[in-house]
């Protein structure tokens, strides 16, 4: 059976996201990277390699998270995207059929059953 390994990154809508950045950044020391999130790096327990967690605040009129109406998306990790998605399918899950390949990994999307999109990622090897 597939399992998340980790949160992979917090996604949330707000209405003034550079006001937000900031507030973060100034007060709170998170390392605001050039495209606008934070990348907090760790290591996996079992000695896979280094990773990391993302945090992004989008605009509150952000589409990315549709068809969910919800303000977030939480981003898990995977090492099986392809696995993943089959598994969901199987037991009728609402998986999205798009999957998009880049640089930073493999990403595909399922809905929770409230309704909350979630993005699974593989991150490259």
């Amino acid at each position: 059976m597939e399992r998340v390994r980790g949160i992979g990154g917090l996604f949330f809508k707000a209405k003034d996201p550079e006001r937000l950045r900031a507030f973060y950044r100034d007060l709170l020391g998170v390392p605001i990277e050039e495209w606008g999130g934070a990348r907090f790096g760790w290591r996996e327990h079992d000695a896979r390699g280094d990773a990391c967690t993302v945090w992004n605040p989008f605009s509150a009129d952000t589409t990315y998270f549709r068809p969910s109406e919800a303000a977030f998306m939480v981003n898990f990790r995977v090492d099986d995207l392809d696995a993943m998605l089959a598994q969901l399918r199987a037991a009728g899950a609402p998986v999205d059929d798009r999957i998009e390949d880049g640089e930073y990994g493999r990403f595909g999307w399922v809905m929770d059953p409230e309704g909350n999109r979630v993005e699974l990622w593989q991150p490259p090897h």
